[in-house]
């Protein structure tokens, strides 16, 4: 059954997020105490229809089609429930999936539907409130911000600084240690409502339901909840963003700034001196609000601009610069056409092999059907593929991605026959007939000036 979306209520529901909104950025010490009565049936129909409608189905086997049929009765009856303080959150259900390329496996959540239009409902309340607090140096999962403006914004702060001197940070296991008790002090200098803290109180306790044993973990947010995010980004705008920006800014000697992606983030420094100071507090700052930083992930990376002559010396006193990752990008030196120092991004290592693993798996399990089914379904996984690593100057790796690929294909479609494997200049003929996308950038992060492909 579809549901036709009612416009007018949408209209009123942004309306509203506006008014929020303006009294939000002009009164910032401000804690709105009244919020909870937004939860109407029309507040909480823009949320369904916000909601993703595929998602693997809670503990109660309840699916976005079943929802639907009576939708409209669901909707006042959760309105209700929520406002009134007697909804009842229910556990969230666990999962597993394989970690790519190894044997240990990660941890879902997954919460039930209604529990993530309530969540999504709640989450376009907040959201108005903390984007008037929020630092510009936050994209993940913010309204109109996307990793890509991550990057631009990381390209050309290095790039008019020269570079420096970066802090690779890696948090650990951010999500599953978050504190609790300091997470509703940070949201009480904002949201005082008791509806909506009743509600993220209740989220936090759930629990999780795995193979029928319901456990209650301490520290941590809802696995898998939509409010997630944002309560993640309310945590560590107080815990980092606001820190680094107030406290740790106007006490260096030289410039510093801060990309921020959810939990992934790194610090440029232009004083190796700066990099320093902070990389020694760094760890106290988050250990005095629970969290710990990976003692192997977190380093400090020499990442000054090379000097003129052709290659930079190397060695430990050298001056070759160092390297590092974000968003699943290595960031390093290199000569543009013009034989100019720019930054530039190849796709990591880590999630290059990553995504490699699964399409070849895909490949094993799918060999035996039809080459022409087998060549659309790879030709939509690479164009996903390009959709988020296109980016200018990554063309090398986009192509040696595609190149593997085919070798994937090939090697499995070979192998469809135990006995009397065709050659490979057989695939090759496969490949005139069948044609895989070529590889792409469609990002132009960086300046067309500096591009290097």
């Amino acid at each position: 059954m579809t549901h036709q979306r009612d416009d007018s209520a949408c209209e009123a529901v942004l309306t509203k997020q506006e008014q929020i909104a303006y009294r939000a950025k002009h009164h910032p010490r401000e804690a709105f105490t009244a919020l909870g009565h937004n939860l109407t049936k029309a507040w909480l129909e823009t949320a369904y229809h916000r909601t993703r409608k595929h998602g693997a189905v809670g503990i109660d086997g309840v699916t976005s089609q079943d929802y639907a049929e009576s939708l409209d009765k669901n909707l006042e009856r959760l309105s209700d429930l929520a406002r009134s303080g007697r909804y009842h959150a229910p556990p969230v259900r666990r999962g597993y999936v394989p970690k790519p390329g190894k044997t240990e496996t990660r941890p879902i959540g997954m919460p039930s539907f209604e529990d993530k239009i309530l969540q999504r409902a709640v989450t376009m309340i907040l959201e108005p409130i903390y984007e008037q607090d929020f630092h510009d140096c936050s994209y993940g999962f913010r309204p109109k911000r996307s990793a890509h403006q991550a990057l631009e914004s990381l390209w050309q702060q290095t790039m008019e600084s020269g570079g420096g001197w970066i802090l690779e940070v890696d948090i650990r296991k951010f999500f599953d240690t978050l504190d609790r008790g300091h997470l509703r002090a940070f949201l009480q200098r904002r949201v005082r409502d008791g509806v909506l803290l009743r509600l993220i109180g209740k989220w936090l306790n759930a629990g999780v339901l795995e193979e029928g044993v319901w456990t209650h973990p301490e520290t941590g947010s809802p696995q898998g909840g939509v409010i997630s995010p944002m309560l993640a980004n309310v945590y560590l705008h107080y815990v980092l963003d606001e820190w680094f920006a107030q406290e740790v800014q106007p006490r260096l000697k030289g410039k510093a700034f801060l990309v921020r992606f959810a939990d992934d983030f790194v610090m440029g420094f232009t004083h190796e001196e700066d990099a320093r100071r902070v990389m020694a507090v760094l760890g106290k700052r988050f250990g005095k609000y629970g969290l710990t930083l990976h003692p192997d992930k977190t380093r400090m990376v020499p990442f000054r601009r090379p000097p003129l002559r052709k290659k930079p010396r190397g060695g430990p006193n050298g001056d070759r610069p160092g390297v590092f990752d974000l968003l699943g990008f290595t960031h390093f030196w290199a000569r543009s056409r013009q034989g100019k120092w720019v930054v530039r991004r190849k796709t990591s290592s880590s999630r290059f092999t990553r995504g490699l693993r699964k399409i070849s798996e895909w490949c094993r399990k799918n060999r035996h059907r039809p080459i022409a089914e087998q060549c659309q379904k790879l030709s939509q996984k690479l164009r996903g593929h390009y959709a988020y690593y296109g980016i200018t100057g990554n063309s090398p790796a986009l192509n040696s991605f595609r190149e593997a690929v085919k070798h994937a294909w090939g090697k499995w479609l070979r192998r469809r026959r135990r006995k009397n494997r065709p050659p490979w200049s057989w695939f090759t003929r496969i490949l005139e007939r069948y044609r895989l996308p070529p590889a792409k950038a469609i990002h132009s992060v960086c300046r067309q000036r500096c591009a290097t492909t």
